[in-house]
């Protein structure tokens, strides 16, 4: 079996600084690290104003940044030989493409807080494409690294807001704004309840361990792709429901209700993941809050895996292998989490049982002919920060 370990924050510090110093020389400005993170519940949602219960993984991106005297960005990274140079106020959407429109986005969202040209050198050990939000620890660590340098004094919800717009505008990729929020406000043992209708938050303590029980994280290596079309489809699918409804939400309505005012299958199938969703996310949340998980926090993950696989068509045959092979190994339930089509499964397994659940897994995997997929601790950490 092949499990991730966890990189500790001063070696992901000192890979980028390293990556500086033989790309740039002399020293950087400072480190910054983001984490990646896990939703426990709460998919293709955030879009739709719902809300959702990530938390932050002690999986994590760290960037070295010194300021330039020009207007000048130049960018690279330890996990491609592709670099980029080019002018701030060259930045525009599609312009850089690949990696380097995660952090050149940023520079272009706070242009108008008055930064100048940097170089960035960026060590990350979330892995890519996994679904575990590479790309808004990227852009976290970068925006604070920018704020900081410049001296911008400016709310983190600003910073969220330019990492949103980068991804969003830029990298062209029509995500909603979980993953920047939890990368900027993630507490250590806790999940993030985040209302993406209104931007209110509330910490939900997380303590699997306490009732008996562990989380795995499943990355399938199957791949993860958000920007071919398939993330914005869905949203537009929304927007027609809405008009058909004439709402401009569905929070707060009933899913019999909502489906029979529309006369198609894909719309209902899309609005009726949405609705119920919704109310798994706030049964869970009422579950956690009484200190309890296991099988009740279980059956809500298992039965949002089958909305989004069946009503909102996002899983893969990697990420069904998963989540049955977890069920069959005797985890409490399991799902996709990220935007799928690839990506990366969790399951909610009784302590003593996750090394088999990760053996039936891999097992599974290995009997349909799929990537041998790679597990991951998920302990919920802190949000980004200045490491030097």
């Amino acid at each position: 079996m092949n499990w991730l370990d966890v990189v500790a924050e001063e070696d992901l510090a000192d890979g980028a600084a390293a990556l500086f110093r033989a790309a740039f020389g002399g020293e950087p400005g400072g480190v910054w690290i983001a984490p990646g993170r896990v939703n426990l519940i709460g998919e293709h949602i955030d879009y739709a104003g719902g809300p959702v219960l990530p938390f932050a993984l002690p999986y994590a991106t760290a960037v070295a940044v010194r300021r330039r005297e020009d207007a000048m960005m130049r960018a690279v990274s330890t996990h491609t030989d592709n670099s980029w140079t080019g002018a701030i106020d060259e930045i525009g959407p599609g312009t850089p493409s690949g990696w380097a429109a995660y952090v050149a986005g940023v520079a272009w969202a706070l242009q108008e807080y008055g930064i100048g040209g940097v170089d960035v050198a960026v060590h990350s050990s979330v892995p890519v494409g996994s679904g575990l939000s590479s790309s808004a620890a990227l852009e976290c660590s970068f925006a604070l690294a920018l704020s900081e340098l410049f001296d911008l004094q400016v709310e983190r919800k600003v910073l969220i807001e330019a990492s949103i717009r980068a991804e969003n505008e830029i990298a062209g990729a029509s995500t909603g704004g979980m993953d920047q929020n939890i990368a900027m406000s993630a507490q250590a043992g806790h999940a993030l309840l985040l209302d993406c209708l209104d931007g209110s938050t509330r910490q939900i303590p997380l303590d699997l361990g306490a009732s008996g029980s562990r989380l795995l994280v499943i990355d399938t290596n199957a791949p993860h792709r958000l920007v071919d079309g398939q993330y914005g489809a869905r949203r537009a699918a929304l927007d027609t429901a809405y008009a058909a409804l004439g709402v401009t939400t569905l929070r707060g309505l009933d899913s019999e209700q909502a489906v029979s005012g529309l006369d198609d299958d894909i719309l209902i199938g899309r609005v009726r993941h949405v609705i119920s969703e919704i109310r798994r996310v706030e049964q869970a949340v009422e579950i956690l809050d009484r200190g309890a998980a296991g099988t009740e926090l279980g059956e809500l993950m298992t039965a949002s895996h089958v909305s989004l696989r069946d009503d909102y068509e996002v899983s893969s045959p990697e990420l069904d292998s998963a989540v049955d092979a977890a069920l069959r190994a005797g985890a409490y339930g399991a799902r996709m989490t990220g935007g799928g089509f690839g990506g990366s499964a969790i399951a909610l397994v009784p302590s003593d049982l996750i090394q088999a659940a990760a053996a039936e897994i891999s097992s599974s995997a290995a009997r349909s002919g799929l990537p041998e997929p790679t597990f991951l601790s998920a302990e919920p950490a802190g949000s980004a920060h200045r490491f030097f």
